[in-house]
């Protein structure tokens, strides 16, 4: 394989933002940021109301602050966890160990399948919060655009983590290692050289007798 284990051979390259920024890994990781910035942002604006009877703030998925407290909390640290893996990727090309790189790889596959099962539980929570509350305790329905802004991005974040997955990313520098065929390659077409068949045929055919 061009590139040798993870994409050892292309270490040490100069980095190529054109080239990062169309890698389908790469705007799956820009769109779920976006999506954590959406979560986070409309329950941290809009998804605390006020009541006249009560001196304190409530939570507008059914006054459970837990609710609210998870969606921030997941939304924030998928922020973060996206830019640090932007970071990643910037970096990686520079990265000449192959030990390294499949401790990478392995690290992008589990964090993502981790937060793809986070984001399924917060849209199943915050789903079925919403579902149950209350129409009393938001006569005005202020907000509500913003909860269900929560809960629908929430959705759509599970799929976004779930596809960001290196390993069937053939563009990747980091693509899986496929051990390459046995035998030398004369012609450098990557295939596997086989012996030609023998022009001559040193093996005696049997005896055959000539006319005079």
């Amino acid at each position: 394989m061009e590139g040798g284990a993870y994409g050892a051979g292309k270490a040490g390259g100069a980095f190529d933002p054109y080239t990062l920024i169309r890698q389908p890994h790469t705007i799956l990781r820009v769109v779920s940021w976006v999506f954590s910035i959406v979560v986070f942002g409309s329950i941290v604006n809009e998804g605390y109301l006020n009541s006249s009877s009560e001196s304190e703030e409530f939570c507008i998925y059914n006054r459970n602050s837990n609710a609210c407290g998870y969606g921030v909390t997941v939304g924030v640290l998928a922020f973060l966890t996206c830019l640090l893996y932007l970071a990643l990727d910037v970096y990686f090309p520079q990265i000449s160990s192959v030990k390294d790189r499949k401790k990478a790889v392995l690290s992008d596959i589990g964090v993502s399948a981790f937060w793809a099962f986070l984001w399924f539980v917060g849209f199943c929570y915050l789903a079925n919060q919403w579902q149950v509350s209350k129409p009393k305790d938001n006569p005005l329905n202020e907000g509500t655009d913003a909860a269900r802004a929560a809960i629908a991005f929430s959705f759509f974040s599970i799929f976004t983590w779930d596809y960001m997955d290196p390993s069937q990313d053939s563009s990747m520098p980091y693509a899986p290692y496929v051990e390459p065929s046995a035998g030398p390659d004369p012609t450098g077409m990557g295939g596997t050289y086989q012996q030609p068949a023998n022009t001559f045929d040193t093996e005696p055919q049997g005896y055959q007798s000539q006319g005079y």
